[in-house]
């Protein structure tokens, strides 16, 4: 009973979120998924760093789809998460822990930019 309580407070605290809290949610959801995954592959854990680094890959996948291209800085934004992709293919192929010390701080400025944005935008 409790578990379904918990649930629908999920659900209800994501459906009322303002796109910029849905945004921070989902890049501090991002930066921890690399987190787990670096911690996951350190300690030779390579089921959870799998799962990590595929959730990764979903939420980057899922802010490209949510892009609206009538906005110039979209473009600007696809090919950052296009790379980024690029680069969670390559730490999945690899097991390479140095490329998520590369990654992570561009994804924190991301984050932070945003953050900002919506801190002055309101």
């Amino acid at each position: 009973m409790a578990v379904n309580g918990y649930q629908h407070y999920k659900e209800q605290t994501v459906n009322t979120m303002t796109p910029g809290e849905m945004l921070n949610l989902l890049y501090d959801e991002l930066l921890k998924r690399l987190t787990r995954s670096e911690l996951a592959l350190n300690n030779k854990d390579y089921e959870v760093f799998e799962q990590s680094i595929q959730r990764s890959v979903d939420i980057v996948t899922y802010l490209i789809d949510t892009l609206n291209f009538q906005y110039e800085i979209s473009n600007e934004l696809k090919r950052l998460y296009d790379f980024f992709l690029y680069e969670l293919t390559r730490i999945k192929a690899g097991r390479n822990a140095a490329v998520i010390a590369e990654i992570r701080p561009l994804i924190m400025d991301l984050r932070d930019s945003f953050r900002e944005a919506q801190r002055i935008g309101g």
